[in-house]
C-alpha cells in the first residue's frame, strides 16, 4: 500500500472538522472512500489511528503522533513548492537588448552563452538595429537597453563604455593601397568602394566624413553584411571600411589587406546605453553588470 499527500490531508480534515462524513466532504470524495483510504492507512501501519463513535471519531495516541508528523510533512510540501517557484522559467518574460550590428556580430556571441548557463531561468532577445534607432527606441522608452555607437548624440541618455571598436580599411593583397599599414580616410576616397546598404548607420557615417572632406564615395556595389563585402574585396573588385573585429574574423576566409584608420572618428566605440541605470528593473540591472564586468 502506498499513501501520499492526499491521505494526510484528509487525515488533518477528519480531525478538524471532528468527523469522518465532513472530512471526507471537505476531501471532496465520498464518505465510502474516505473510510477505504483510513483502513488502508491503518493497516499499513498496523495500528487503529481513530476511535468511531456514535458521536464522532477521536484519535488514538497512534492518531496524535501520526497528525503531528501530517503536518510538519505538509508545510514542508508547501515550501518546496514555493522553492520550486523560483525556477520557472515560462512566466518570466525575455530581457530584450537592442543593438547594432558590430554588437551582434562581434562582440555579442562569446558573452550570451555565458550568462545564459550562469542564469538558466533567463531568455535573452536580441534586437538589432541600427544605432540611430535604437537612441530613438531608448529616448522613448521603447527600449530598455542597447549598444550603441558613440558617433551618435546620447547626452541625454545614460552611457557606460562597453568596447573599442575602430574602423579599418580593406583592400586586395595587389591593390595600390596595400602598402599602408595606416593612412587617413582622404587618401582612399579617390578608389571605388564596396558599401553596405544605404540604411545602414556605418555607412551614413563613412559618407558624412567623405562629404567633410569634399568627397562622394563612389560605391562599385553595396551589399547587406560584412562577410560579404569581404568576399567581393577578396576578389579584387574595390576596398571597403568596416569595423576592425569583423575584419579579424573574416580575415581567415578571404585574402585582404587590412589598413588602420587614422582619427578620431573612426577610432570609435560602443556605448551600453539607457535612460536610467539606477531605475533599471533587476533583472536587467543584473545582466548590465555583466556586461561590463565581462566587456572584450
Amino acid at each position: 500500500m502506498r499513501f501520499d499527500f492526499f491521505d494526510l490531508q484528509l487525515v488533518l480534515h477528519i480531525v478538524s472538522t471532528g468527523s469522518l462524513t465532513k472530512g471526507a466532504d471537505r476531501s471532496a470524495i465520498s464518505l465510502q472512500a474516505a473510510s477505504e483510504r483510513i483502513k488502508k492507512l491503518e493497516q499499513y501501519f498496523e495500528t487503529p489511528l481513530f476511535i468511531r463513535q456514535t458521536t464522532g471519531v477521536e484519535l488514538t495516541t497512534a492518531g496524535h503522533a501520526f497528525v503531528e508528523h501530517a503536518r510538519q510533512l505538509l508545510a514542508q510540501k508547501d515550501q518546496l513548492e514555493q522553492e520550486m517557484q523560483r525556477f520557472k522559467s515560462s512566466t518570466i518574460e525575455p530581457l530584450t537588448l537592442w543593438c547594432n550590428s558590430s554588437a551582434q556580430s562581434e562582440y555579442l556571441p562569446p558573452l550570451l552563452p555565458q550568462y545564459l548557463v550562469l542564469h538558466p531561468e533567463m531568455n535573452i532577445d536580441l534586437h538589432e538595429a541600427e544605432s540611430s534607432e535604437i537612441v530613438d527606441a531608448l529616448t522613448q522608452g521603447i527600449a530598455s537597453l542597447g549598444l550603441v555607437s558613440n558617433f551618435f548624440d546620447t547626452r541625454h541618455l545614460q552611457t557606460k563604455e562597453f568596447a573599442s571598436d575602430p574602423l579599418v580599411l580593406i583592400c586586395p593583397p595587389t591593390h595600390n593601397l596595400a602598402q599602408h599599414q595606416q593612412l587617413n580616410l582622404v587618401e582612399a576616397l579617390s578608389y571605388g568602394f564596396i558599401g553596405l546598404k544605404p540604411h545602414h548607420s556605418l555607412q551614413q557615417s563613412i559618407e558624412t566624413q567623405a562629404k567633410l572632406l569634399g568627397f562622394n564615395i563612389q560605391y562599385r556595389l553595396r551589399l547587406p553584411n560584412f562577410g560579404a563585402i569581404a568576399e567581393v574585396v577578396a576578389k579584387g573588385v574595390g576596398i571597403a571600411i568596416m569595423p576592425a573585429r569583423a575584419a579579424q574574423r573574416l580575415q581567415s576566409d578571404y585574402d585582404f589587406h587590412s589598413i588602420q584608420l587614422l582619427g578620431a572618428w573612426a577610432n570609435r566605440k560602443l556605448l551600453l546605453t539607457t535612460q536610467n541605470f539606477n531605475q533599471l528593473p533587476n533583472s536587467y540591472k543584473q545582466f548590465a553588470d555583466f556586461l561590463l564586468q565581462h566587456r572584450p
